[in-house]
């Protein structure tokens, strides 16, 4: 373990915060809050008044979900984080909590959310939270060392919530949901190279298999460029297939247009970190530009 990492896991061990704190990072809150934004996206989108019984419902019981996969992907990484700077100071590698506590508290939030959605909402929403947990933890998760498709692996039950939404307004799964999942899809592809491009040591020290350690740099590049043309196609598919107006189509397409020339960009400059950052943070933007574009086109337009 290098010095500076040494150094972060013995202040974070340091500080020893409560163990209620350290449960409440095992879910991850402000990737469980972006995911549950994405559910009530979908939820709104789909033009039904499902009950407040159904909204409650399934906004409670996928952020159960979303933080039990968190929870449930530290347990099985914990060994792994230790390696890397930005994950060693998490409750499990650094021993302020001990596993088998990780291991019940993340089976305990999955079984409520599977409680939660089949009662409050309806079996199929339940039923996708359940693919979206296995998917995640299961199977995106061991891969990630064997092969860099784990990120587009993973990426399916990443791009689960919104459709989440619209099948508990819904109860049923059509092209309009299916465009809503298509978008968080291809969007995270982009966003997790970017991310492997600027901590490229960091996922080669934990033994990751991301795409610039395995096919270097180039080819993740023009992997995020790729994605890019997918995701603008997806977006403004949105227009005919009834969601949104030609006003979000002309936006969104403006918006998809930029992010595309960004990852241009990056074919010139794929193994500069200070480009590969810009990238992570203009995907930070695209998304709740593009989301608030969707939303204020469905509510005033």
């Amino acid at each position: 373990m290098s010095a500076t990492l040494d150094h972060r896991v013995a202040a974070a061990a340091a500080e020893t915060p409560s163990a209620l704190r350290d449960l409440l990072a095992l879910c991850k809150p402000g990737i469980t809050r972006m995911n549950v934004l994405m559910v009530a996206g979908g939820l709104a989108l789909a033009g039904t008044n499902p009950g407040w019984s159904v909204i409650v419902g399934v906004l409670v019981g996928s952020s159960l979900a979303i933080a039990a996969a968190n929870v449930l992907n530290q347990y099985l990484e914990r060994d792994g984080d230790k390696l890397m700077a930005r994950t060693a100071v998490r409750p499990l590698p650094t021993g302020r909590m001990e596993p088998e506590i990780a291991l019940h508290f993340g089976r305990g939030l999955a079984f409520a959310s599977l409680a939660v959605l089949a009662v409050a909402v309806n079996p199929l929403t339940a039923g996708l939270a359940l693919f979206a947990m296995i998917s995640y933890v299961l199977v995106y998760t061991p891969l990630k060392r064997i092969t860099p498709l784990a990120v587009v692996i993973g990426a399916v039950p990443g791009a689960i919530p919104p459709l989440m939404g619209w099948t508990a307004a819904t109860n049923s799964i059509d092209l309009p949901g299916l465009a809503l999942f298509g978008i968080l899809l291809a969007w995270q592809i982009p966003h997790f190279l970017a991310i492997s491009l600027f901590r490229f040591d960091d996922y080669k020290r934990a033994g990751i298999k991301t795409v610039p350690v395995v096919r270097g740099e180039n080819v993740a590049v023009w992997q995020a460029v790729a994605w890019a043309v997918v995701l603008l196609a997806v977006s403004v598919s949105l227009v005919p297939l009834g969601i949104a107006g030609p006003v979000y189509g002309a936006i969104a397409g403006l918006l998809g247009v930029w992010y595309l020339g960004f990852s241009v960009v990056g074919l010139r400059r794929a193994s500069d970190a200070t480009w590969a950052r810009r990238y992570f943070f203009a995907s930070l933007l695209y998304l709740p530009a593009l989301t608030l574009t969707l939303a204020l086109d469905v509510a005033f337009l």
